[in-house]
């Protein structure tokens, strides 16, 4: 039996991030989206199709709480033993600053050589300045990696744009260009790609024009509705919502007007910011999918039945698996997010606009800058640590 992400080939993955245990890479920020061979039943996508229909009921013959949400949404796991493909043989995967940091710590896993590959690397090696040696061989085992991946995983291979570029968009897309080159060198060829760019309005601006040349992005730290709008009109073919951070923030803060206006109503300013998002992508024809990750609890997971992607934890997919549900239960789970009932939402003139630095800038409120600005840091930080280790560890062996 399996978990599988059964999206079309544009879909991307979150990042990685690593602990120790028993020499293995464990999985901890909602990264990969694996098969399971063993754990869990066969979780099924909605295919688009099936997404039009207005029945928010389920069929009979569904036995378990993951049988049932499977039935809405696309359910994959956020924590995974990644070193051993025999056992949970991965459908796609993301890499990023934060697995190398992973590779590199356990030199006995199946991606070290990649690594090893790239430092030893003669376009590299000859740069006598060390900055610019040291960002050709962040680049080449980024790409060796995500090649090695690309063999191994029939979906997508999303890979990390530096984060350092985050506020620079021609920088950003001379980064995926060159990015795109290397994997061209080693035939992995565009379609099996997708790009991670934080969603600065630089960076959404650099994944609508990416977008136009056919080179297909994820867009991540989306925690406004501006920004999931703006992501939107730009094309991005990935639009991810970390739902349980916004919550965080809005726990042990206040002052942000999106998040002040939706505990007025009553509503979790994570979950109504997925669901608007959701509303206005759906209603207003644009292409992106919505992700929902980091959510926690079976509850957050029953009340976002319907968008595109939940990332959820193995134990409460666990949960859900042993949680029977007998026939007159299987109307309990209701889909919360349908191409209908977007249709019927409301936006005011101002949520309608067209979006534009200036605008994006304006309506984004306390939350979603220091939310992004601590993601950006975090990613900058495992991007200056990896170059760290590359320039301790260079020349490699042989070299």
């Amino acid at each position: 039996m399996s978990i599988s992400l059964r999206c079309p080939p544009s879909q991307a993955l979150p990042s990685f991030s690593f602990q120790r245990r028993n020499s293995r890479l464990i999985s901890t920020a909602s990264d990969v989206h694996f098969n399971f061979r063993s754990s869990f039943p066969h979780i099924r996508a909605s295919s688009s199709s099936s997404s039009s229909s207005s029945s928010s009921s389920l069929d009979a013959g569904l036995s378990t709480e993951l049988d049932a949400v499977s039935s809405f949404s696309e359910i994959v796991p956020d924590t995974v033993v990644f070193d051993d493909f025999e056992r949970f043989p991965p459908t796609a995967a993301t890499v990023s600053s934060s697995l190398l940091l992973g590779i590199c710590s356990l030199p006995d896993t199946i991606f070290r050589n990649a690594v090893d590959m790239a430092l030893a690397d003669s376009s590299c090696c000859k740069l006598e300045n060390s900055e610019l040696r040291l960002s050709c061989f962040f680049n080449k085992a980024l790409v060796n990696v995500g090649g090695d991946l690309a063999k191994m995983v029939p979906g997508r291979v999303s890979t990390e744009v530096d984060a350092r570029l985050a506020y620079d968009t021609h920088g950003i897309i001379r980064k995926v260009h060159d990015l795109l080159k290397l994997y061209s060198e080693i035939d992995v060829p565009p379609e099996r790609l997708l790009f991670k760019i934080p969603s600065t309005w630089q960076g959404i601006e650099a994944s609508r024009l990416l977008e136009s040349e056919g080179i297909q992005t994820h867009l991540t730290f989306v925690y406004s509705f501006a920004q999931a709008a703006a992501a939107a009109q730009a094309g991005a073919s990935v639009i991810q919502i970390f739902v349980g951070r916004l919550r965080d923030w809005a726990r042990n803060h206040s002052g942000d007007p999106e998040i002040d206006a939706a505990l007025k109503r009553g509503e979790d300013p994570a979950l109504s910011l997925v669901s608007k998002a959701y509303n206005y992508i759906h209603k207003y024809g644009h292409k992106s999918k919505l992700m929902a990750a980091a959510v926690r609890n079976k509850q957050d997971l029953f009340s976002l039945l319907g968008v595109d992607y939940i990332i959820a934890p193995l134990k409460v997919l666990q949960s859900l698996k042993e949680s029977a549900i007998s026939p007159d239960e299987k109307y309990s789970f209701v889909r919360r997010l349908s191409p209908q009932s977007a249709a019927m939402y409301n936006f005011t003139e101002e949520e309608l606009t067209k979006w534009d630095q200036l605008s994006l800038a304006s309506a984004m409120g306390p939350a979603s800058v220091e939310l992004l600005a601590a993601g950006l840091n975090g990613y900058v930080n495992q991007a200056r640590r990896v170059e760290e280790l590359f320039e301790k560890m260079w020349p490699p062996p042989n070299v």
